[in-house]
C-alpha cells in the first residue's frame, strides 16, 4: 500500500475523499442509523471525529454519489434522491451576551442565501425562523430536510463555570432545539452531537424524540479508530513504529462496542510527527475539572478503577454536573466494566490510555502551581531513591515536594480525605514519570493503598495520618503493621523480586510527610 495524505484538522468529507486522504469507513454505522429511525444523538470527546461524522451526513443525503464509491453505503443507497440539509455547527464563541443570538441568526441567513430563499420582511426569533426555514424547503424542493447539529453544547459548555449565562444560553437552545420536533412533517431526518449528554428535560425536553446511542454498543466505533483501522487503513504508517506502545499510549476508549478505539487526532499527529506525545490532550484545557476535583475533594487516587452507576454517568446539567459524567464525557476516563444488578446499571471507569493517565495527573500538579519540569524532576529522583532503596533520601525528597503544594484542597479536614490529598500527590507525581502502579489493590484480607513495581522490586505503600508531628513513627508503625497482619505483599512473591513494605504517615499539624518506616516483608 502506498502512503496517502493524513486528515489532520480536516473534517469535510468531501476534501478528504477528492484529495486522497487516509479514511476510515464509517458509512456501514450510518446506513444503519437512517434505516433504524429518524431522531438521533451521540456524544464523543473532542476531536472525536464527530464534526467529520455530521459532514459525511450531509454529502450523503445531498445525493454526492461520486464521493461513496468504494465505500460500504454506495449499492445501499437511492442516488436519485436529494434531500436538502439544514447544518448548524456551534463552534464560535459565545462568552458574551447576545454571541449565541446573532451566531444563530447568522447561520439560519446562509442557509437561506445558499438555497435561494429571499430573507422575510419582519424581524423573527430564531425558533420561528427555523421554523420557517425548514417549512420553506421541504415545499420548495419536495423533499423533507435533514437537520445537522454538531457542537450542540459548545454554547453552554463555554460558559459552564457561569451559571447565569450558561442558564440562558441552554434556555434559548432548549426553545431552538424544540423546533426539530414540531416541524416533524418536514423533517426527514436529524443528528445532534457534541461532547455532553445534558439532561433531556433541562435542554431537549422539545426534543425528547431524541435516541441518544452514546453507549449504544451498535454504534461504538461509529466515530474513533480500532486496531483493525491501524492494520488496513494505516498500514503504510506503521513502519517503524512498535504496535504495543502505540496501543499503551493512545488505545483504550470503550462505549460498550466489541474492540477499543483510538481518538482519530492522537494517531494523526503520531503518524506526522512519529513522536509519542500527549497530541490530545494538549488540545484542551481541563481547568474546570481540576477546580472541581479540589471543590469536591476528590484525589487523583481515586480517578483509577472509579466506581459510578448509570445515572451518576448522565448527571450533566447547568448547576449540577457530576464529577463522573463529567471525568467521562470529556474523554479523560472511559469505561472498563459494565455490571447489572438486576435493578439498576454501574461501571467501573479508569483511564483510556497513558497519554491521559500521565497528562491528567501532569496537569493537575500545574494547576497546584508545579511546573512540568519540576514535577517529572522530582518523579523521577523519587523513583531513583525508591530503586536504590535510599528511603531517608527518599523521605526528604517527598517533603520538598509536598511542600512546595498549597494546601487549598481539603475542606472537610477529615483525617481520611486528608490522607487521601497527599498520597494523591504521590501518586499522581509517580504517574506523571510512567511508574507502573496498582492503586486500592485487593489482596485477601484487604486492600493496599498503593503498589509500586519499579526497579525490579516491589514496593507497597501504606498512609496514615497522624495528629501530632510526634505521632508520625509510631503511626508510620501501624501500617506496617496493617499490611503484615493482612498479607498485602503475599500475592507479589511469586514475582520472586525483593518487596518492601513502605507505611508512610502524614502530619495535620505539620501538614506534610511526618514518617517513612520501610521494611521487607
Amino acid at each position: 500500500m502506498t502512503r496517502r495524505q493524513l486528515p489532520i484538522g480536516i473534517q469535510d468529507f468531501r476534501t478528504i475523499r477528492e484529495q486522497d486522504c487516509y479514511y476510515v469507513d464509517k458509512t456501514s454505522h450510518i446506513r444503519r442509523l437512517v434505516e433504524s429511525g429518524r431522531y438521533w444523538f451521540l456524544s464523543r470527546p473532542r476531536r472525536f471525529g464527530k464534526s467529520l461524522l455530521v459532514d459525511t451526513l450531509r454529502e450523503l443525503f445531498e445525493g454526492n454519489e461520486t464521493l461513496f464509491r468504494g465505500l460500504d453505503i454506495h449499492g445501499h443507497w437511492d442516488w436519485s434522491i436529494k434531500h436538502p440539509v439544514v447544518r448548524l455547527s456551534f463552534g464560535g464563541k459565545y462568552n458574551e451576551a447576545g454571541d449565541l443570538e446573532d451566531d444563530v441568526s447568522s447561520q439560519l441567513a446562509i442557509i437561506e442565501r445558499n438555497a435561494g430563499l429571499s430573507p422575510a420582511e419582519m424581524p423573527r426569533t430564531a425558533p420561528s425562523r427555523l421554523r420557517e426555514l425548514l417549512d420553506r424547503l421541504h415545499h420548495a424542493t419536495g423533499k423533507q430536510v435533514v437537520v445537522l447539529v454538531d457542537e450542540y453544547d459548545k454554547p453552554i459548555l463555554d460558559v459552564i463555570d457561569r451559571p447565569e449565562m450558561a442558564t440562558a444560553n441552554r434556555d434559548y437552545l432548549r426553545g431552538f432545539y424544540g423546533i426539530i420536533k414540531d416541524s416533524a412533517r418536514d423533517v426527514r431526518f436529524a443528528f445532534v452531537t457534541g461532547v455532553s449528554m445534558f439532561s433531556r428535560v433541562s435542554l431537549f425536553s422539545g426534543l425528547n424524540n431524541l435516541r441518544n446511542i452514546s453507549l449504544d454498543p451498535k454504534y461504538a466505533s461509529i466515530c474513533g479508530y480500532t486496531d483493525a483501522d491501524l492494520e488496513t487503513v494505516f498500514a503504510p504508517e506503521l513502519r517503524g513504529l512498535d504496535r504495543n506502545r502505540i496501543r499503551e499510549w493512545y488505545n483504550g476508549y470503550d462505549w460498550l462496542g466489541d474492540e477499543k478505539l483510538y481518538n482519530p487526532y492522537d494517531l494523526l499527529l503520531l503518524f506526522e510527527t512519529r513522536n509519542f506525545e500527549a497530541h490530545w490532550f494538549e488540545t484542551g484545557s481541563p481547568a474546570f475539572l481540576f477546580r472541581m476535583m479540589m471543590d469536591r475533594e476528590v484525589s487523583p487516587m481515586e480517578l483509577e478503577r472509579r466506581g459510578t452507576d448509570a445515572r451518576q454517568l448522565s448527571r450533566f446539567d447547568v448547576g449540577d454536573v457530576g464529577i463522573d459524567a463529567l471525568l467521562f464525557q470529556a474523554g479523560y476516563l472511559t469505561i472498563v466494566e459494565k455490571e447489572w444488578d438486576g435493578v439498576q446499571t454501574f461501571y467501573t471507569l479508569d483511564y483510556p490510555n497513558l497519554e491521559v493517565r500521565q497528562s491528567l495527573n501532569q496537569g493537575l500538579l500545574g494547576h497546584l502551581g508545579r511546573q512540568a519540569k519540576e514535577v517529572s524532576d522530582h518523579g523521577k529522583e523519587l523513583g531513583r531513591l525508591l530503586a536504590s532503596n535510599d528511603f531517608g533520601g527518599f523521605a526528604d525528597r517527598l517533603r520538598s515536594f509536598l511542600a512546595g503544594i498549597p494546601y487549598q484542597w481539603q475542606g472537610s479536614n477529615s483525617p481520611a480525605r486528608y490522607e487521601a490529598w497527599y498520597a494523591g500527590m504521590l501518586y499522581a507525581c509517580f504517574r506523571t514519570i510512567g511508574l507502573d502502579l496498582r492503586v486500592e489493590d485487593s489482596s485477601g484480607r484487604g486492600r493496599a493503598d498503593m503498589v509500586a513495581l519499579h526497579g525490579g522490586q516491589v514496593f507497597v505503600f501504606e498512609f496514615k495520618m497522624a495528629e501530632a508531628e510526634g505521632d508520625g513513627d509510631s503511626v508510620a508503625q501501624q501500617a506496617i503493621g496493617q499490611m503484615r497482619e493482612k498479607g498485602y505483599a503475599e500475592k507479589y512473591r511469586d514475582r520472586g523480586e525483593p518487596i518492601h513494605l513502605v507505611g508512610l504517615a502524614f502530619s495535620r499539624e505539620g501538614r506534610n510527610l511526618a514518617a517513612v518506616k520501610v521494611v521487607p516483608a
